[in-house]
């Protein structure tokens, strides 16, 4: 079995870039680009690293008949870092070969996230505690806690606290863009 080879095909079937893999799995770049071209040995560690950030276990990667995953335990969340952002978390690893990509956004009082650029998808969002405003293109929606935002994401768009608190917010996309 070819590893490096078959990383870089779960990389490719996911739709992700070597700089996005290694952000997932806490690697570098350099390092990702290594392993596929088979210039390096990889330890259990980063392996299992690359494989959570893939939505795989060992066992599903050394054999061919892998089977669906249903539940995700919160430990298998990952943590990306946003610029702006106290936390954001996908909330499903490896979602980027899945339809949709759901995150756990949370937001310190007059926190933004950054101007996602216009792509053709959907996104959805569920305000679970605080009060946020979405800005849509030029038009923005507040919502407060219990309300919820879907639209098409063909329009810049960003999320912003504009309460007092913390701002939690369920936000999927799909297809996936986080």
């Amino acid at each position: 079995m070819n590893i490096g080879e078959k990383i870089r095909n779960l990389r490719l079937s996911s739709e992700l870039t070597q700089e996005e893999l290694a952000e997932r799995a806490g690697l570098t770049k350099g390092f990702i680009s290594q392993i596929e071209n088979d210039l390096t040995s990889i330890t259990l560690d980063n392996l299992e690293s690359l494989l959570t950030a893939l939505d795989m276990t060992p066992g599903e990667f050394f054999n061919e008949a892998a089977r669906e995953r249903v539940v995700y335990s919160r430990e298998k969340r990952t943590a990306l870092i946003k610029e702006g952002v106290k936390s954001f978390e996908l909330l499903v690893p490896g979602a980027t070969n899945r339809e949709m990509e759901p995150a756990l956004v949370v937001l310190k009082p007059k926190q933004s996230t950054e101007e996602t650029k216009a792509y053709p998808g959907e996104e959805f969002g569920y305000i679970l505690k605080g009060r946020v405003a979405l800005h849509l293109g030029q038009q923005i929606y507040k919502m407060k806690k219990g309300d919820s935002f879907y639209f098409s994401a063909d329009r810049q768009h960003r999320l912003q606290n504009i309460g007092q608190s913390e701002a939690v917010v369920l936000w999927v996309t799909c297809p996936p863009y986080f």
